[in-house]
């Protein structure tokens, strides 16, 4: 009885030869200009190696706010607010030859800029 259950599993994590496979990238930044601007040159550089990119996606922004008292003793009520906003974008690349992996990981991006990689 394990048997089969194992050959099962196995069939499971088999992958047919015509699936298509994904790259999904997650891309974000402080601030939005350099996010599309990094966010252009990833689809520059997948779309010259002939691979098809879907996206980008624009996410809801995540805002963080910060509430700060500015004195700690006679004006106790006088506050100041801060804010850090969180820019995010998705792209997915399609069907994406070895050379597309090879220069994304060689893409010079601008600091600030996260990208979050997962395999589809």
């Amino acid at each position: 009885m394990p048997t089969k259950e194992k050959n099962k599993s196995k069939k499971k994590q088999e992958k047919k030869p015509d699936e298509i496979q994904k790259i999904r990238l997650r891309v974000s930044a402080y601030e939005n200009k350099i996010l599309d601007a990094s966010i252009k040159q990833i689809i520059d550089t997948v779309t010259r190696y002939d691979a098809q990119v879907s996206g980008p996606v624009p996410l809801p922004t995540e805002i963080k706010k910060y509430t700060v008292n500015r004195s700690s003793f006679v004006n106790k009520d006088s506050r100041e607010q801060f804010e850090m906003r969180i820019h995010k974008r998705l792209v997915d690349i399609l069907n994406p030859s070895p050379k597309v992996i090879e220069n994304l990981t060689n893409l010079n991006l601008p600091s600030g800029v996260n990208i979050d990689v997962k395999m589809l």
